[in-house]
């Protein structure tokens, strides 16, 4: 199935912080919808007022936190043969090559790194885990980043309203650098937000 923006928005409103949390958790499974994209559709269906902020990100939040122990548990107690059965498949076997090459490089900061990287954020919990990697480790980066990476979605979400898939496109294929970009452009808008709306209350006082 082809998820739509306003599919996906749908499904949010229809069935609330439930969607966002097993939208997010069955992305471990390849949910044919971008993770950026339900964290995002979150924030922005917060900043209307058809969710309650703190309730959609928490929702996103564990959403992301079950599937990345899904994964990491997958890995400890099936690694080799879920990869196995992945490599069969030519896409899945670059992403697997791409992975391990991270974690090859990178060691433990990779959980961090492949954030950015739409799939290989999904296979690198399975390799580590099968490497050996400790689950207080792989807790402590893989949930530190991921609580980060979804506050930046969510106020992605927040402030650029449907603009939001096109704002995730973009971090989906230049990673860092759209991202940069992105978070200095949420704190300029936000404030000049800040200050627009202290202009407006002292206008209102001064009346």
């Amino acid at each position: 199935m082809d998820f739509s923006l306003d599919m996906l928005l749908g499904i949010i409103q229809q069935y609330g912080y439930l969607a966002l949390f097993f939208m997010l958790w069955l992305g471990i499974v390849g949910l044919p919808i971008p993770d950026e994209l339900v964290v995002a559709a979150g924030g922005f269906l917060a900043s209307r007022g058809l969710l309650y902020p703190l309730y959609a990100f928490l929702a996103g939040y564990f959403g992301v936190a079950s599937g990345l122990t899904i994964g990491y548990l997958l890995g400890r107690w099936f690694g080799k043969p879920i990869l196995r059965r992945l490599s069969r498949k030519p896409k899945m076997h670059a992403y697997i090559i791409k992975s391990s090459s991270l974690i090859e490089k990178y060691g433990t900061f990779s959980l961090c790194i492949s954030y950015l990287l739409p799939v290989v954020r999904h296979v690198v919990p399975y390799i580590v885990a099968m490497g050996g990697m400790s689950y207080r480790r792989y807790a402590l980066y893989s949930y530190t980043t991921g609580l980060v990476w979804t506050a930046g979605f969510y106020f992605v979400g927040h402030f650029f309203g449907r603009n939001m898939e096109m704002v995730v496109a973009l971090t989906r294929k230049y990673g860092f650098i759209a991202l940069g970009i992105i978070i200095i452009l949420i704190v300029i808008i936000f404030i000049i937000r800040r200050i627009f709306l202290g202009k407006q209350s002292c206008k209102i006082e001064g009346e």
